[in-house]
């Protein structure tokens, strides 16, 4: 039976995370990043205090310098990071690059990089998507064996997060077969500074981190193959579920904060001489949308637990979670607009930079009909 509680370790980095965001990197952080388009687009400091506080060794084994918490204690802090926005290399360098290290990496590889991710003193981003829709199948990056040895990569990924203030990338390429084939997939580790590798910045829609990269005769080592050739689709697979699920949870947290600024506002504003609050018809949609947000917390939550309890149920509940999250956040944050009136979507009011960061994550990924369609192939039909 899988369980959705989490332990005291968990409750206690849940309450702390809490408590620190709300003090140290409110709404009104991220609005400083967004005005001076920051070069790197999160705060040194506030990343150097997570490290203190252990998030990057959350997930990770003891061994390594880990904390070994789980993917519900992870997945708790994601939710307090979507209340305030927060940005943070945390997502992309602790469960895309390190996930992936730990999944397919060698001893060698994982020895190397996981105690400097965990240490903070280590980046990473994994480039993925060539399109921009999401396809985890469709990788068309080539990548081959040289003559001299060691590997040869050519391509160009689109919407990698983090991608410009990456260490190393997780490179996504196709040593064999065609693009929609699973069987032919490798993952290789990059320096983003090779001969060959260009890293340009974008600034997206809810002022996060992404980049394009390009790969022109990129030689790599035999050492930077992650894993086996050709078979590096499960571990990919496996990684990306846990990125869906901890999406998810953020989304659920910027989720929950704009139903909670909601409410706070329809008791506030006054028409006709009575809060409007009081309407009966705004009253039934909030009332829908709170039981909306409770089953999505549900299916995070027993989504988080599967992580951590090794069930073979793991890709569908990400792809339910995913979907759920990706279609209420759209619904959540469009009534929200309306009942604040036009305002709701301006910069001006915080509701329209939750606005942005949902409409962004819901297609990071995967967005509904992605995962729709994928718990349905997953479910046999």
């Amino acid at each position: 039976m899988t369980t959705m509680l989490l332990n005291e370790e968990q409750r206690l980095l849940r309450d702390s995370a809490q408590e620190f965001l709300a003090a140290r990197s409110p709404v009104s952080a991220l609005r400083r990043l967004r005005d001076t388009r920051d070069a790197l687009g999160f705060a040194p400091e506030l990343w150097a205090e997570m490290t203190e506080m252990g998030w990057p060794a959350s997930v990770f084994p003891e061994a390594y310098g880990g904390l070994d918490f789980g993917y519900k204690g992870l997945g708790a802090i994601f939710e307090q990071m979507g209340r305030t926005l927060t940005a943070s290399p945390l997502f992309a360098t602790v469960v895309l690059g390190g996930g992936i290290l730990l999944e397919a990496g060698s001893e060698a590889q994982r020895s190397e990089w996981l105690p400097r991710i965990v240490a903070g003193d280590a980046r990473f981003a994994l480039a993925v998507d060539e399109k921009p829709r999401h396809d985890p199948r469709a990788i068309a990056t080539k990548a081959w064996r040289t003559d001299a040895g060691g590997w040869c990569l050519e391509g160009e990924k689109w919407f990698v997060l983090d991608g410009h203030v990456a260490t190393r990338l997780i490179v996504v390429a196709r040593t064999a077969g065609q693009p929609g084939d699973v069987r032919g997939i490798s993952l290789f580790l990059v320096d983003p500074s090779a001969g060959g590798v260009s890293v340009e910045r974008t600034h997206m829609v809810d002022s996060r981190n992404a980049a394009r990269v390009r790969l022109r005769d990129v030689h790599v080592g035999e050492d930077a193959l992650i894993g086996v050739a050709d078979g590096g689709f499960a571990a990919l697979d496996a990684v990306l579920d846990r990125a869906r699920i901890c999406l998810a949870a953020e989304t659920l947290g910027v989720i929950r904060e704009t139903f909670d600024q909601t409410i706070a506002y329809l008791k506030q504003r006054v028409q006709f001489g009575v809060p409007i609050g009081s309407f009966q018809a705004l009253q039934h949609r909030a009332a829908r949308l709170y039981a909306e947000i409770e089953l999505l917390q549900s299916c995070v939550a027993a989504a988080l637990s599967a992580v951590d309890e090794g069930s073979g149920d793991v890709a569908q509940l990400a792809s339910l979670a995913k979907a759920r999250a990706a279609d209420l956040g759209e619904r959540v944050l469009n009534e929200g607009v309306q009942m604040h009136g036009g305002i709701g979507v301006t910069d001006e009011l915080d509701l329209g930079l939750f606005l942005k960061r949902a409409r962004a994550m819901q297609g990071t990924f995967g967005d509904g009909v992605f995962h729709r369609a994928r718990y349905a192939a997953l479910r046999g039909f």
